[in-house]
């Protein structure tokens, strides 16, 4: 007799993620992993196979379910119901055209897992000031000599943001590696942080006003989102300096978005900043799913700029402690309520939606996730060697528009702008990136 699989609830970031999908705008997030060398594809396939089997949390779908069911589900898989591992044709667009897809087309909830990994051959190793979008190559790409373009490899894992989020795919993606190369893929060490009383700061601006809006620039008539990467020094700071590079980080993207505001005309308000938290471990242990909860670290318009960049920064940092250290729901108190299964989940799916039209001017300015370093070497063995570069991207629909990820792989800073089409052009994201160099320049102790 076939056991019936076993039946998870939705959490709460999953239920109010399930509740507002649009067909224009797929919640996917990216991550692209380049590495020096080529993978064999019936290793690497069965490698990626046997490690979503060790992390079987992966292995979901959403339920069937009546419509007057009290919540969703995830229904838990022995096995995937469909390849996850493809090879596409390589090819000169064949970088561009998974980016496409990592954008355009999410894996769906109804076939376990819901992730998707292709590995793309002969797309050239990211350097120095590359930068290429969904549309086309960027110009260091372009002028690079195809010569270059052999003997590399890129892994595109893009995964259905409803259910799982970046960190954890990674997990699994550094488990593969292992199992692939036969090499240690254990996460480093988290860096050491000085331990402190959390004291609220005293001169935090007020979250009782609507916040600034990222200024549209030259939208785009076709939907969706568009994506820049780019590769950066990382900045340096002060030896015990009471700020991280997160905090500059943060401080980078609060004035690159003030100035392009002011270009645009927007009068100055209140920027907010939502920035996710990220409290798993990174070993085996690490539970899989959506486990970040946001919080929002807002600026005032008189501080955005660079006369005081040591005050702000410090500022910035005791915000940030102060926000870490505060236990709280991942989507706030209101989210958990919201998703509370007294009601038919269709019920509560209309009054998410509706309030969160009616709360757009209130959703924050942007949103910066920084990875940080990347945790796990991801060693794939002699043959195609360790990443030497990993890009994430987060959605970036509307009433946001906009948002900045980070992450740092072999001393380097990896950046993607992510943005709605309805909000802005390529051309105004190729801007905010070279706007986001020079403030982020602007906190580097060896620039000031």
């Amino acid at each position: 007799m076939t056991t019936a699989p076993a039946r998870i609830p939705f959490p709460v970031v999953d239920e109010v993620s399930r509740h507002c999908l649009q067909e224009e705008e797929p919640e996917t997030v990216h991550i692209e992993v380049h590495l020096p060398g080529r993978l064999d594809p019936a290793g690497l396939r069965k490698a990626f196979h046997d490690a979503l089997l060790r992390h079987p949390r992966i292995l979901m779908r959403e339920a069937r379910g009546t419509w007057y069911r009290r919540r969703y589900e995830w229904e838990l898989t022995e096995r995937p119901d469909v390849e996850v591992v493809t090879f596409p044709a390589p090819g000169r667009d064949a970088l561009r055209d998974a980016r496409t897809r990592a954008l355009t087309t999410a894996p769906p909830l109804t076939d376990s897992p819901p992730i998707r990994l292709e590995v793309v051959e002969g797309a050239g190793r990211a350097e120095g000031s590359e930068a290429t979008d969904v549309v086309g190559w960027g110009r260091a790409q372009a002028q690079r000599p195809s010569s270059r373009l052999s003997d590399s490899t890129v892994l595109f894992l893009t995964i259905n943001h409803t259910a799982l989020d970046g960190p954890a795919c990674l997990r699994v993606l550094a488990t593969a590696a292992e199992l692939y190369g036969g090499r240690d893929n254990s996460p480093a060490a988290p860096p050491v942080r000085t331990t402190e009383i959390r004291q609220d700061p005293a001169d935090t601006p007020s979250n009782w006003s609507p916040p600034a809006r990222v200024a549209p620039g030259a939208p785009e008539p076709s939907p969706g989102n568009g994506m820049l990467v780019t590769e950066l020094p990382l900045p340096h700071r002060p030896k015990g300096a009471p700020y991280t590079v997160n905090d500059q980080l943060m401080v980078a993207t609060a004035l690159t978005i003030a100035h392009w505001n002011r270009e645009h005309g927007a009068p100055p308000r209140p920027l907010r900043i939502t920035m996710p938290v990220d409290d798993r471990p990174r070993d085996t242990s690490m539970p899989i799913g959506n486990g970040t909860r946001l919080v929002e670290v807002p600026f005032s318009p008189d501080e955005l700029t660079t006369t005081d960049l040591p005050g702000l920064l410090e500022r910035t940092a005791t915000r940030t402690r102060a926000l870490k250290s505060l236990p709280r729901p991942q989507l706030g108190r209101g989210a958990t309520l919201l998703t509370a299964p007294v009601t038919p989940v269709a019920w509560r799916a209309a009054l998410t939606r509706g309030l969160r039209r009616a709360a757009g001017p209130w959703t924050s300015t942007t949103l910066l996730s920084n990875i940080g370093r990347i945790p796990y070497p991801l060693d794939f063995g002699e043959e195609a060697g360790r990443a030497h570069a990993v890009w994430f991207s987060a959605p970036a629909r509307m009433p946001r528009g906009l948002t900045v990820t980070t992450a740092s792989t072999a001393g380097r800073l990896h950046l993607a702008l992510r943005w709605s089409r309805a909000l802005l052009s390529h051309g105004d994201g190729a801007h905010l990136r070279d706007l986001f160099e020079h403030y982020l320049h602007t906190t580097d102790v060896d620039q000031r």
